[in-house]
């Protein structure tokens, strides 16, 4: 193959690449910017590996009734339905058949890690130096999209405000 096809093949191919990157981040920036806002509980995690720096490790109280349901149906990923509580946060109903939803039930994407069941991300990342704000999270604030791909988009404390992610 001759230098200026390969170099052909080499541009091509660098364009479908950041053209597949930029959309991602537009998708993702619509679901941020127009998603349903969730909120997660977060459960409790190994002290070791709550503080790693600049993150903190996460894990959610739906996770064992997800991991129950899907292990039955032999699932590894999938999407449960989750509804709002009068707060706004969810609690885990059922594993998503295709049913059509009912009012304050919204689908959630999970995938099982061995025994960890990961919904949207497993870790939240923090300016460095900031940690002590966030010792007292208790909820994650979720933005979704109506096929279940949530974002993390900040922490909340036990009474559901947001810890502001730079001191004001």
């Amino acid at each position: 193959m001759s230098a200026m096809l390969q170099r052909i093949f080499w541009i091509a191919g660098l364009v479908v690449s950041l053209g597949a990157i930029n959309y991602t981040i537009a998708t993702h920036e619509g679901t941020l910017r127009n998603g349903t806002e969730i909120r997660l509980e977060l459960a409790p995690v190994d002290p070791r590996a709550l503080m790693q720096g600049d993150y903190m490790a996460l894990r959610f109280s739906i996770a064992d009734a997800i991991r129950k349901d899907a292990a039955t149906a032999n699932l590894s990923s999938g999407r449960a339905i989750v509804r709002n509580d009068i707060r706004g946060v969810a609690k885990y109903v059922r594993l998503d058949r295709g049913e059509a939803l009912v009012d304050a039930e919204h689908r959630l994407e999970f995938r099982l890690r061995g025994s960890d069941v990961r919904i949207a991300t497993n870790a939240y990342f923090f300016q460095e130096g900031t940690a002590a704000r966030f010792e007292r999270a208790r909820f994650g604030q979720f933005r979704v999209n109506e096929n279940g791909t949530a974002l993390l988009a900040n922490m909340l404390d036990e009474k559901l405000q947001l810890i502001p992610r730079h001191a004001k």
